[in-house]
């Protein structure tokens, strides 16, 4: 449940990026038309011309490839803000060290970055599924159920990162996590290509990717083939990832913020 200093933590993130909101217009409107024009439009003729369909159960590939690129980009603006913004706060600008001088307490602190973060990935999901619908990549009035799986999607990233950040001194893995861990994710999600293509022994990494349980019912959504049972799964799997980050974060950031 959200407490009142929860609320004042997110509303304060709220008035630093109401001061940086022009920075994301590309990312959010403009990222969104390249790359379903690019992957969609372009990747999809070829694929839509070939055997693609009979591989993608019937869906043209912009349609298939749409809801992989939403969870995707939110997936890694989500682990960008929660790794170098919290050791900003922590250790480079000791904002969230002024934040616990006021009532706010460290769990808040982490809480409305955390939220923040989920909120941002909700409103860049509104951007892509407005030009996704204008595009034709999104079939069913039951995609717009899309969005809060975006967010979902970016608080289970959010959370444990954000998590692991406070524990750490430099930045020097951040990178390494960015370039090893979570851009390999693409390929093996769903993102682009059914995981059914990858060799048997690959395909449990799958189940073992916070993105694939993304992608999985935001595809459901956007194309309106909804199994409920197993959608129902992969969002239970994401809501726990979050809680767990969630408990982490709170005792770090509690550790690390209290004199």
């Amino acid at each position: 449940m959200a407490t009142p200093t929860l609320v004042r933590a997110v509303e304060r993130e709220a008035l630093v990026y109401r001061k940086l909101w022009r920075g994301d217009v590309f990312t959010s409107f403009v990222g969104p038309v390249l790359f379903l024009t690019a992957m969609g439009l372009g990747l999809g003729r070829y694929v839509d011309d070939g055997s693609g369909a009979t591989q993608l159960d019937g869906l043209d590939y912009l349609v298939f490839v749409t809801p992989g690129l939403l969870i995707a980009s939110v997936m890694q603006a989500a682990a960008a803000d929660s790794l170098w913004p919290v050791m900003g706060g922590l250790k480079w600008f000791g904002s969230f060290h002024a934040m616990v001088s006021t009532p706010l307490a460290p769990g808040d602190v982490f809480g409305g970055r955390v939220l923040w973060t989920g909120v941002r990935a909700g409103i860049s999901a509104v951007a892509f599924v407005i030009v996704a619908v204008a595009l034709g990549g999104i079939v069913s009035w039951w995609g717009v159920l899309a969005i809060p799986v975006a967010m979902l999607t970016g608080l289970a990233f959010a959370a444990p990162l954000a998590a692991y950040a406070s524990g750490c001194e430099t930045d020097q893995s951040f990178s390494v996590i960015m370039r090893l861990a979570i851009v390999p994710l693409f390929l093996f999600s769903g993102t682009f290509f059914p995981v059914s293509q990858l060799p048997d022994a690959v395909q449990p990494l799958a189940w073992l990717s916070p993105l694939w349980h993304g992608v999985e019912p935001a595809r459901s959504f956007t194309t309106g083939q909804i199994d409920w049972p197993i959608t129902l799964v992969h969002l239970g799997i994401l809501a726990g990832i979050t809680a767990l980050g969630w408990r982490w974060g709170i005792g770090r950031f509690t550790r690390r913020l209290t004199p």
